[in-house]
């Protein structure tokens, strides 16, 4: 069976960024990945932004993921939203919780199951449903053996496979796939691997989702202070080597959060690929 390769982007809020992201859709296109996603708002914040940028690659003949959560919004504007990207011809979907922005008061948050089965009831098998993972658990679950059986009822309910959340230790994933496979689940769980870049901003990023930076890397990291080009080199070094060590340790493929750039996705798909 072939690896599969995909590529996330967010919504760019400036006509710049927008402009940007065209450009490196085309070149990391050139890469022929299974498909891109797209990134979803608090409470659908990005609603219409998602919407423009997936409806732009699917014009461009690519094949394209909307991410989707239920945040602050009601059924009947998800449907709405579902058959719009049904009558695009779009048949695959990232199904989350997300998360309902601050100031919407008590909103109900809508657990990703409840999503899949959403869909499912509403458009039946048109769509191929992401749905996350967390092999270092979500920080909001009571429990390890608790994140495994959320993961278990959203793939029971319909969805056909599973994005990791990023992490930095390949162990981790390993690990979790084996208790994935003891609590019953036999789909597949494509690890989510994050570039790195600027290590202050991962650093935030990762406190805020629970994703563990192993203090050895920490380390080696700060040590380059300002140097971000070494920042960089030493980054993609780290993160190819541990892409080979998934591939070969048996992982389906690889799921890149690109931050809407090129490099230095490029370069480790390149090498994984060589």
């Amino acid at each position: 069976m072939s690896k599969r390769f995909s590529f996330e982007f967010f919504p760019p809020k400036t006509p710049v960024g927008r402009e940007k992201l065209q450009t490196v859709r085309s070149e990391l296109a050139t890469l022929d990945p299974s498909f891109f996603s797209v990134t979803y708002g608090a409470g659908g914040s990005t609603r219409d932004n998602t919407k423009s940028i997936v409806m732009e690659a699917k014009a461009a003949g690519l094949a394209v993921a909307p991410h989707l959560s239920f945040g602050g919004d009601d059924e009947d504007t998800v449907l709405a939203l579902l058959k719009e990207y049904q009558n695009a011809g779009v048949d695959r979907i990232v199904a989350l919780r997300g998360d309902i922005p601050s100031g919407m008061g008590a909103s109900r948050l809508v657990y990703a199951q409840e999503l899949v089965e959403f869909i499912r009831k509403h458009t039946g098998n048109h769509f191929e449903i992401e749905v996350a993972a967390y092999p270092e658990i979500h920080p909001d679950a009571p429990s390890y053996v608790a994140d495994i059986q959320f993961l278990k009822q959203k793939l029971d309910a319909g969805a056909n496979s599973a994005i990791t959340q990023y992490f930095f230790n390949a162990d981790a994933y390993f690990y979790f796939l084996e208790d994935c496979e003891k609590a019953g689940i036999d789909k597949p769980i494509y690890p989510g691997i994050m570039p790195i870049t600027n290590f202050t901003n991962l650093a935030r990023f990762s406190r805020n989702c629970g994703a563990d930076i192993p203090r050895w890397l920490t380390q080696k990291l700060e040590g380059y202070g300002d140097d971000k080009q070494s920042v960089i080199e030493f980054g993609t070094e780290f993160v190819t080597e541990m892409c080979q060590i998934l591939m070969e340790g048996g992982a389906p493929g690889i799921h890149f959060y690109t931050m809407n750039q090129v490099e230095p996705v490029k370069s480790i798909l390149q090498e994984l690929q060589s």
